[in-house]
């Protein structure tokens, strides 16, 4: 199994948020306060929501494995294969986010590039 999800922190999670946060419009001038009310409608649409679901989830896989690791060094766990699933799991899930994440952002640079 690959390593890559014991360096997950916040802050790499922080930085997909920020990431979705950029992809938002430019705030006009002197439009301030629509544009606040733009984004907070955003952040409750359902795209925003899965968003923020499948953050959540990573980060909850991560805390499961991390928690399964602690329980097999002090030797609370019976069975070690539940070490490998809680990685692959948490492995998955930070996939999914990834690959998401990409096609939103795809998808977003294809939309903008349209011609009207």
């Amino acid at each position: 199994m690959s390593t890559p999800i014991q360096g997950i922190t916040n802050t790499g999670i922080t930085g997909i948020t920020n990431t979705i946060q950029k992809i938002a419009p430019p705030v006009r001038p002197g439009k301030e306060e629509e544009q606040a009310t733009e984004l907070d409608q955003v952040k409750d649409s359902s795209f925003g929501s899965l968003f923020k679901d499948m953050i959540q989830d990573v980060r909850d896989t991560d805390a499961e494995f991390s928690q399964a690791q602690y329980l097999l060094a002090t030797g609370q766990i019976d069975n070690p294969a539940q070490v490998n699933l809680a990685g692959y799991k948490a492995e998955l899930s930070l996939n999914l986010l990834i690959q998401l994440r990409d096609r939103a952002l795809t998808a977003y640079n294809e939309l903008k590039n349209m011609s009207v």
